[in-house]
């Protein structure tokens, strides 16, 4: 079985990490691995649920925090084994994120006596469909695992502090006609054309930007899908444009469903899809500390990632991680190991 040494340089078990492949699904001998260094710690209980690891102190401390990642990767595209490059790691998974996964192993190693007491979740399939992600199925089956006054979610944000979430919809708008032979068009009605009024509507959109909990979110609606079409000489007598909206966490999913059908009234919208956004309660205590320890600039996240799943408990929750977001899922996916070593630094700060 592999083996993490916990008491290595952060940036030495990033790559150790990373060199564990750990594709969703497959994120076993990954997980084995992390909870055996877990248990070698007698300060945290830790809890083994399918392929994530939960591990806890108890000392009746005033306030708890949990510190989340997950532990899989997007499929492999030859970037394994991970490979040093003056200051940059290169590897699956580096960015995305690995590296926060190894600041919050050695954080739970360095902690034996925190400030306030700490929740670390390791958790599987992340990167893929939701049915199978790990923290969702702690968060309906074990929930009083994840209860927390505050968490920070280890997601790759360049070291700063992104605020809860967008939420996100999906809608299909349908156009109608009537079918006719192509030689006959003028006696139907083309679906597809009628569209154009759908898509003329989405290039007039002016993106709302809302505040927040003081921080700016800036809001999207676009068509991301399009279909129609019966045969070469057939009239089409639907065309069906399929739209994502993301939205402040301002609004609910239903508050968010009404204002797209009523962007597209006239037209059939049939809602397929959606997910919460989350606040980013950057009111609480243990969240001004951490803001004011880490001294990290804070935005609004634009996007949709795990802190919905603890908004949903009651728990505000904030991103925060060393990765770089925008290398995430790419082949050539590095991380500057500077950054590891800061975000170490500055949430051992936080929490001792």
């Amino acid at each position: 079985m592999t083996s993490l040494d916990l008491q290595m340089d952060v940036s030495d078990l990033t790559a150790a990490i990373v060199d564990v492949e750990s594709v969703s699904g497959n994120e076993k001998a990954l997980a084995d691995a992390v909870e055996a260094a877990l248990r070698a710690l007698p300060h945290l209980e830790v809890v083994r649920d399918g392929d994530s690891v939960v591990a806890r102190t108890d000392l009746g401390r005033d306030e708890r925090v949990l510190l989340a990642g997950h532990l899989d990767t997007v499929p492999l595209n030859g970037n394994l084994p991970s490979r040093r490059e003056g200051d940059r790691l290169y590897g699956c998974g580096t960015t995305d994120m690995k590296a926060g996964v190894a600041v919050q192993l050695k954080l739970a190693a360095a902690l034996s006596e925190p400030s306030r007491d700490v929740t670390y979740v390791f958790y599987e399939c992340e990167e893929i469909e939701a049915a199978r992600n790990g923290l969702k199925r702690i968060a309906e089956t074990r929930p009083e695992l994840l209860a927390a006054d505050f968490a920070v979610l280890m997601e790759p944000t360049g070291g700063l502090i992104e605020g809860g979430c967008q939420g996100t919809l999906r809608v299909e708008v349908t156009a109608r006609g009537e079918r006719a032979h192509s030689a006959r068009a003028w006696m139907g009605s083309n679906a597809i054309h009628a569209a154009g009024a759908i898509l003329d509507r989405l290039r007039g959109y002016e993106p709302a930007k809302p505040v927040v909990d003081g921080l700016e979110y800036h809001e999207g609606l676009n068509a991301v899908f399009i279909s129609g079409g019966v045969a070469g000489n057939v009239i089409p007598d639907e065309c069906v444009v399929t739209v994502n909206y993301r939205f402040a966490p301002d609004k609910s999913e239903d508050d968010a469903e009404a204002y797209v059908r009523s962007f597209f009234e006239g037209f059939e919208v049939k809602r397929i899809d959606s997910a919460p956004g989350a606040r980013p309660g950057l009111d609480r205590p243990a969240a001004r500390a951490f803001v004011a320890e880490t001294g990290a600039q804070v935005r609004a996240k634009l996007g949709w990632t795990d802190v919905a799943r603890f908004d949903a408990l009651g728990v505000p929750a904030v991103n925060y991680g060393p990765g770089e977001p925008t290398l995430a899922h790419t082949k050539d996916e590095f991380v500057e190991l500077p950054l590891i070593a800061d975000a170490e630094e500055r949430l051992l700060a936080w929490l001792r």
